[in-house]
């Protein structure tokens, strides 16, 4: 039935019945590969799954730090980003294949190295460097050395989330020690789940970090729009996080990370059940690579133990503590995200159902109340928001790594440089008219808008109403797993512990029981890989005119109508119950919440030391306004233009970089440092601060004059100023050649 000779009788048949047959013929043989790419996919799920650490890492690495034999142990590891030109064999202790990267690579030590964290959330680690064009892939590109921060599928014993905080510090410590002539700390990269540890240990350690990127990360996890991202709903549904205990002690003190898969899932029933087979089914003779590729990293599972697992819950998820500084460490620390040093990018993506924006940002608008109080911690936060991408498509999509990824990384000192406060990264595309095009580092014209907190929570959308709903889930949560650990957990853990004894040593998990039916451990498959040789060497596609893969794709798309209609009617009744029962005034009263209490959380953007420092930090700040010589009145003069613009456009500073590098001068942690200066002298006294630059400036009117030429020429970089910023670069002239008005 596979080979179209068996057709043959059915020669010169009317155009419907041939189109019948000929769609037959092509439907059988699609199916017979089909099948033989399931068994493929399992085949090399086993084949993954044996390796020592699986990964699915595109590039050659080799193992720097093995977080296994620190004094505190965890199944992580620090590994270094090769490229195809260097000799010798990559580390195997770690399983990293090594492939090759673009020929036309070259390192440049001096440049800041990008360390990469993947998300420990059920997946095993490489989704970071997945392909050429990934995150590791376009900073190299961009001449940065790069690491990797990956792990294996099992814990180690007793391992906790601040043992890996401790032991991601011993990473950054290690690479900064390795490049001690890179002008600048490691920008990390924190993918989903990361981004939230990355975010804690820069709270905690500051001065190992320069840019954080965290790409996809929620930070703010009951924020939400009604109507929309069901997700944060389950916590509540389920009655708290005494159901993680139970699937911790059910694990014999692990926690399967199939069950977060599951939970992703069960968000796009459509593509779970549907859609994805059925796009490898239609286009088998083009799918088929692809489907395998990902399928690695997707089926590739890893555990947590159940106290990592635990308090991921408690106090993240369901507690959501970490935007309001209420985490305090073992050692009594608290983390404090506006301890946080360095610029921060949150790229997010309005099509994420797993990390809307409001959960990437929202924590912003519970730490800040004003902007001036964001200025005055002397933090920088960049938000970039896509409008269609997935989940997934934030770290896999090469378009995303092409635009997004190959922007930040080729702009990172701008980012790392830029003054205090809030802005929204804009990319317009390159076009041919563009000015000084030799100053535009990608296909795409980057600049840097300054946005302000209210426009943050246009976005956000805080409601007091939504904050009790949740505050009521995480007292509730905090009862129902009081009452499990004290009423059934014993039985529970003395139940596993008997299973144990008695269970069957290779006991299939329901995650691999698809894979054991379709690999070749199943005799029937074997026959498939036969059926399937014969099929490809016979291989006769369907016209793609004929009118049945019409009806095809007509019957497709009303299952996917019919599963997405499902879905939508689980999420809405789902939120109505959520609603109801949350919302109730009784259920809030007896769990302590009263009616009068503005916010159920703290916010330490309002608490009276957090105002105090401000007013403390205003005054330092002023006190200095009048200091410095030309260098700080060329970068005030500079600071002063830009803040009419639209914006900080990459040409302007690539141009103020290359003037660096011909004159020599300022480090770029100088530089940083005198324009933050600069920045906060002209916010603080606008006036003073232009009426003190002439007693700056030296007598030698040549020099004057030259200054004004350098400002001149960054301002033209992005083309002829107009408007109210031409009118400020028309009076720093006046001012530094000491003209009147």
């Amino acid at each position: 039935m596979t080979d179209p000779k068996a057709f043959s009788l059915f020669q010169d048949l009317p155009a419907p019945a041939q189109q019948t047959v000929d769609y037959w013929a092509d439907s059988w043989q699609r199916t017979i590969l089909f099948w033989d790419t399931l068994r493929r996919r399992s085949n090399q799920y086993f084949a993954h799954k044996a390796k020592a650490v699986p990964n699915v890492l595109h590039f050659g690495a080799e193992l720097v730090l093995d977080g296994r034999t620190f004094e505190r142990p965890v199944n992580y590891g620090l590994v270094r980003i090769k490229l195809p030109e260097e000799t010798g064999k990559p580390a195997t202790k770690y399983g990293l294949v090594r492939t090759n990267q673009p020929e036309e690579t070259r390192i440049d030590l001096q440049k800041r190295p990008f360390v990469v964290v993947d998300p420990r959330a059920g997946h095993g680690p490489g989704i970071g460097g997945f392909k050429a064009d990934s995150e590791l892939g376009v900073a190299m590109r961009a001449g940065h050395p790069c690491y990797f921060v990956g792990f294996t599928p099992d814990p180690m014993p007793g391992q906790t989330i601040e043992d890996i905080m401790r032991a991601e510090a011993k990473f950054l410590e290690k690479v900064i020690e390795l490049h001690p002539d890179a002008e600048g700390k490691p920008c990390v990269i924190g993918n989903c789940q990361a981004g939230w540890a990355v975010m804690m240990l820069a709270a905690t350690r500051p001065e190992l970090f320069g840019p954080i990127i965290i790409p996809g990360s929620p930070l703010s996890y009951w924020a939400g729009v009604e109507g929309q991202n069901p997700m944060r709903y389950t916590g509540g549904l389920l009655g708290g996080s005494w159901l993680t205990a139970l699937a911790g002690d059910l694990g014999h003190g692990k926690f399967d990370g199939a069950n977060l898969v599951g939970n992703f899932e069960n968000l796009n029933p459509a593509n779970t059940y549907w859609t994805k087979n059925y796009d490898l089914w239609s286009n088998v003779d083009t799918e088929s690579e692809r489907f395998l590729e990902f399928e690695t990293w997707w089926g590739g599972h890893v555990n947590l133990n159940a106290e990592e697992m635990q308090w991921i819950v408690d106090q993240l998820f369901i507690g959501n503590r970490l935007a309001t500084a209420e985490i305090v460490t073992s050692d009594g620390v608290r983390i404090d995200l506006r301890n946080i040093r360095s610029p921060i990018l949150c790229f997010c993506s309005k099509g994420d159902n797993i990390t809307p924006p409001q959960q990437a940002l929202g924590w912003i608008v519970d730490l800040y109340e004003k902007d001036d109080d964001l200025r005055a911690c002397g933090q920088t936060i960049v938000y970039a928001i896509h409008e269609t991408i997935g989940h997934l498509g934030i770290f896999v999509s090469g378009g995303v790594a092409r635009k997004e990824h190959q922007e930040f990384a080729s702009n990172i000192d701008l980012i790392d440089v830029l003054p205090p406060g809030l802005y929204e990264a804009v990319m317009t595309p390159k076009t041919a008219d563009a000015v000084n095009p030799d100053l535009i580092g990608g296909d795409w014209i980057v600049r840097f808008e300054s946005r302000s907190l209210a426009d943050l929570r246009a976005i956000v959308r805080p409601s007091p109403e939504n904050e009790r709903r949740f505050a009521t889930v995480r007292r509730v949560s905090e009862i129902n797993l009081g009452l499990y650990r004290t009423l059934f957990q014993p039985f529970v853990q003395a139940f596993a512990k008997a299973e144990a004894i008695v269970e069957p040593p290779h006991r299939i998990k329901p995650a691999e029981l698809p894979h054991m039916l379709f690999s070749d451990r199943n005799p029937l498959m074997q026959q498939i890989a036969k059926l399937a040789e014969q099929v490809r060497e016979q291989r006769q596609a369907v016209a793609p005119d004929n009118p049945l893969l019409q009806w095809q794709a007509m019957i497709s798309d009303g299952m996917i109508a019919a599963l997405d209609g499902w879905r939508d009617l689980r999420d809405r009744s789902l939120e109505q119950i959520f609603l109801a029962i949350y919302s109730a005034p009784l259920l809030q009263a007896l769990v302590g919440l009263q009616a009068s209490d503005e916010s159920p959380r703290r916010h330490p953007g309002v608490e009276p030391e957090q105002i105090a420092f401000i007013h403390q930090r205003m005054a330092e700040l002023k006190a200095h306004i009048t200091e410095g010589g030309i260098r700080e009145a060329v970068i005030r003069g500079l600071v002063y233009i830009g803040m009419a613009g639209p914006g900080v456009d990459e040409r302007a500073f690539n141009e103020l970089r290359q003037m660096r590098a011909e004159h020599g001068g300022l480090t770029l942690e100088e530089f940083k440092r005198v324009l933050r200066e600069q920045f906060f002298a002209l916010l603080l006294d606008r006036n003073e601060a232009l009426a003190a630059i002439p007693s700056m400036l030296p007598a030698d009117p040549a020099v004057r004059a030259e200054a004004i030429k350098r400002i001149r020429q960054v301002v033209l970089a992005v083309g002829e100023p107009a408007g109210e910023r031409a009118e400020r670069l028309a009076e720093i002239e006046r001012l530094f050649l000491g003209e009147a008005d």
